[in-house]
């Protein structure tokens, strides 16, 4: 069967439903809607996008994450980051793209960790970045990423959990980020119980309330 007529697997990015919110409040917040905003820096602003970021922040006091996505509109960059189904279409764009040319022998070993993480239950959410596909939760709690040409790292939140055997730590849990660990996959046959087993213990863990917000 061909991969592309396959059912999508795929979740919605939450970052969507972000970038919703802020479309929706963008006038009440700053004074301008999306469409005056990207009027205003097309005709007064500068010409490239790095100097309409630095103008927007320093001269009309907007945030960080505001400059950048006002600049990329005027670009018209970032398919339809504030629409679902633009989204899940980029997203299989993106998985596809993560396995051109040299990395192609890898995407049956994403394919059966995606599966098995799909598997551990119904709230399991696959959301595609460009480079990785985080797996969530209530948050990020794995992660599918092909690192190099032979080898996806699986990173796991895992916090301080002691490492053994396959098991590496990232340095992640020391600097607060989500993924604390990951294993390496090379091979199908290299998910094995071990692998399935530290995949539950992250899923699980992220039953547990934190105080994180990620």
């Amino acid at each position: 069967m061909d991969r592309k007529s396959t059912p999508v697997t795929y979740s919605v990015h939450p970052g969507v439903a972000t970038v919703q919110r802020w479309v929706a409040t963008l006038k009440e917040a700053t004074g301008r809607a999306l469409d005056e905003w990207i009027a205003l820096v097309k005709a007064d602003g500068p010409p490239t996008e790095t100097g309409r970021r630095a103008w927007l922040v320093s001269q009309h006091d907007l945030s960080a994450n505001s400059a950048r996505w006002i600049a990329e509109r005027c670009e018209e960059k970032g398919p339809g980051d504030d629409d679902p189904a633009s989204y899940l279409r980029t997203a299989v764009e993106w998985v596809d793209e993560m396995y051109a040319g040299k990395k192609a022998a890898l995407r049956p070993v994403h394919d059966a960790l995606l599966a098995s993480a799909l598997a551990l239950g119904g709230d399991v959410r696959a959301c595609p970045c460009k480079t990785i596909v985080p797996l969530y939760r209530r948050h990020v709690f794995a992660q599918i990423k092909p690192t190099t040409n032979t080898r996806i790292d699986l990173g796991l939140a895992l916090r301080d959990t002691p490492v053994s055997g396959r098991l590496v730590e990232t340095g992640g849990f020391v600097k607060k980020d989500r993924i604390s660990h990951r294993i390496a996959v090379s091979r199908v046959e290299e998910i094995d119980d071990e692998l399935l087993g530290w995949l539950q213990a992250a899923y699980d863990l992220d039953a547990v309330a934190t105080t994180d917000d990620d």
